[in-house]
């Protein structure tokens, strides 16, 4: 009976924890916190889970490597797909939410994090026509001796790589992300994302696969709204 009560408090603190702890990788915070000085990913300004100094590496484009992984190992990629890929590195790295979605056997990595459908087509729309050697960035590159990654095959488009968004964005990062099946309980790595997040990380979806109807059409009102808001902001402006 005790070992069974303290294994139940020590699933129960690494989950409690979790929601307020950082990713296990080599340039993540233990506890996400302000950065204002970001350069890139200020999205996640307030709540970071990266330091100010690590954005400095996206902020001037072309971006040639992250760390030691080299972006342009089939050329420069253009401005549009740099941008997406850039949304994608700064949700891993800086995103106080990405814990949620930690993989069960690895803590560095993510597993199953939700993108929209519209955002995997337009990533793909992006980038169609840059090329690329690898399928799976997380596991078909070969590593030299400097731990820089190099090309094992030949650089093709994208458009040849990827069958379309669908299979770009659950193939690219290996299992870090899926498809969703809602058009409004899914990330698009923009601010809409806060509305997504609050019935995403609550207590339901955490005991579902399946995210209820319910909590669909009050997300899909928030969106609604939050568009609208955006929409009148916007007229004033002009």
């Amino acid at each position: 009976m005790l070992r069974f009560a303290v294994t139940l408090f020590a699933v129960i603190t690494s989950s409690t924890c979790r929601k307020y702890s950082c990713l296990e990788g080599e340039t993540h915070k233990l506890r996400p916190s302000p950065e204002p000085n970001m350069q890139e990913c200020t999205l996640y300004s307030e709540s970071s889970c990266c330091y100010a100094n690590f954005t400095e590496q996206l902020a001037h484009s072309p971006v040639i490597k992250i760390n030691n992984s080299y972006w342009n190992r089939c050329g420069q990629l253009s401005k549009s797909c740099e941008d997406f890929t850039k949304k994608i590195e700064c949700f891993y790295r800086c995103s106080p939410h990405a814990a949620h979605w930690i993989h069960p056997n690895y803590t560095a990595a993510i597993q199953s994090v939700p993108l929209c459908q519209s955002f995997c087509d337009d990533w793909y729309e992006a980038c169609k026509d840059d090329s690329i050697c690898v399928h799976n960035w997380l596991t078909d590159w070969e590593w030299d001796e400097s731990g820089a990654n190099q090309c094992k095959n030949n650089c093709i488009p994208y458009s040849e790589m990827y069958v379309n968004g669908t299979d770009m964005c659950q193939s690219m990062w290996g299992e870090s992300f899926k498809v969703s099946e809602s058009s409004c309980l899914c990330l698009q790595m923009n601010k809409k994302d806060m509305m997504a997040i609050k019935y995403l990380l609550s207590e339901s979806s955490e005991e579902s696969s399946s995210v209820s109807s319910s909590e669909e059409r009050a997300c899909q009102k928030k969106l609604l709204k939050f568009e609208k808001l955006k929409e009148e902001e916007g007229g004033e402006t002009r």
